[in-house]
Formats: C-alpha cells, sequence, structure tokens
C-alpha cells in the first residue's frame, strides 16, 4: 500500500533530490538542491514523499508564494513519480495531501505548472483535480537537458486550483460540475509522446500553433475550464469564467 507523508528529515530531502535524477534525467545543474528542500519545509512550504514499504516512489515540493495585491497561496513547484508506480493514483494521493495541509492553513489557492502538450497531465490536472488555467508562459525554463523535454522549447500553462471552489470539490469526488458551454477548443494530437521523438520539426509546429492558440484566448479573457480525450486527441475547453461563482 502506498502511502503519503510530510517529509522533516535531510535523508528524505536526499533521496527527493536523487529521484529527480531518476524521473527527469537531468544534468546535475539542473536539479532542485537539497538545500531548496530543507529551506521550503521551515518556511511554510511543504514537502511530501510517498513510499511504497521503505522506498520513496514519488515527491512534491511547495513553496510559499504571494500575489501582487497581498493574496497568499501556494506554488507546487514539483512533483515527480518514478516510471513504475504511474497511473497508480500516486500523483492524486500527493495532491491531497498538499490540499488538505493548504486548507488546514486557511490557504485556498495551490498553483502550478505544466507542459500543454502532455495530454494525461491536463487531463489530470483539469477533470480529476478540477482546475483551471487562464495564463500560459512560452519557454518558462529554456531548453533543458531533460530527455522528456525532446528539445523544444518549455512552454507552460499555469494551473489554477481553487481548493474550496465547488468546482473542485465535485471532480474530487467524480460528480459532474457545473461548467459554463466551450466557445473555443484547443486541440493537441494523442500521439504527440511519439511524434516529439521521432518528428521534432513537426512536434514544434504543433507546439508553436496551442502557444498562439493559447495567447490569443487568454487575451480575451477565457479559461480552460474542461479538457476532452478521445483516441486521436486531448482537447482544452475554454469559456468565461469567474472563480468567485
Amino acid at each position: 500500500m502506498i502511502e503519503a507523508r510530510f517529509l522533516t528529515e535531510y535523508r528524505d530531502f536526499a533521496e527527493a533530490v536523487q529521484l529527480q535524477k531518476l524521473i527527469w534525467g537531468w544534468d546535475e545543474i539542473e536539479l532542485i538542491p537539497l538545500r531548496l528542500f530543507i529551506v521550503a519545509s521551515r518556511i511554510g512550504g511543504m514537502v511530501h514523499g510517498a513510499f511504497d514499504g521503505g522506498e520513496m516512489v514519488a515527491f512534491s515540493l511547495a513553496i510559499p508564494a504571494l500575489k501582487p495585491a497581498g493574496k497568499a497561496y501556494l506554488y507546487s513547484h514539483m512533483l515527480g513519480v518514478k516510471k513504475e508506480y504511474r497511473n497508480a493514483g500516486v500523483g492524486r494521493l500527493l495532491k491531497l495531501e498538499q490540499r488538505k495541509e493548504a486548507l488546514a492553513r486557511n490557504i485556498d489557492l495551490l498553483e502550478w505548472t505544466f507542459d500543454p502538450l502532455e495530454v494525461k497531465n491536463a487531463y489530470f490536472n483539469i477533470e480529476r483535480l478540477g482546475a483551471v488555467v487562464r495564463r500560459f508562459v512560452p519557454n518558462l525554463y529554456g531548453t533543458t537537458s531533460s530527455p522528456l523535454h525532446a528539445g523544444l522549447p518549455t512552454d507552460r500553462c499555469i494551473a489554477e486550483w481553487w481548493l474550496a471552489h465547488p468546482r473542485a470539490e465535485a471532480r474530487l469526488v467524480a460528480r459532474e460540475a457545473k461548467l459554463p458551454p466551450a466557445i473555443a477548443r484547443i486541440a493537441v494530437p494523442a500521439d504527440i509522446g511519439t511524434i516529439k521523438q521521432t518528428d521534432q520539426a513537426r512536434a514544434r509546429e504543433i507546439q508553436k500553433r496551442v502557444c498562439d492558440q493559447f495567447q490569443e484566448y487568454f487575451s480575451k479573457n477565457l479559461t480552460v475550464i474542461g479538457f476532452e480525450r478521445t483516441a486521436e486527441a486531448g482537447t482544452y475547453l475554454l469559456a468565461p469564467w469567474d472563480p468567485s461563482n
């Protein structure tokens, strides 16, 4: 049985650093260092680990953040799961631990970034957790050494998880949330992972088109409020949305 717990010991933080290498294959210079895990855990951040017996198989790192207007929230900077434990609910387990701790601190917002070309992650964030997306950042981290990024720019969507919003609460119990009708769509081919590894030029064309669409629709104050998956594509559904409703 996989169990999640708060991490406080140096040895656990060091294990999380090693997991980064295993999961993403980054060069040493791109790893989040041990010091940041230690500091985050002591200034109001959250470091969680998921364990199968005594083995850490996943971890998450969130740090305190502040909006320009002064609103406090948590930024979930990293969540990684060992390959053999993916699709087993481990990521969701860690997210639920983050949510529980945040609400206990009277924090109602968690944010994180994700690659818009990663269809599975998009579905998880939007449909399983109930996050929404209103912002997009082209090439946020620059070009990285990770084989998972296939040399492409690191374009990122910013997920907003309003923890106590009826939309999120409905999704967490697999109940349909009342949504406005979609007035725009952004489709990503279901086989984008293969395309990235075999035809980088085509992958870049798809990425550029997705980037342009996000920037256009967000400039019109639309929000990603849903995500559909078929055998052919994953599709972002956009509509006007107000988090206060």
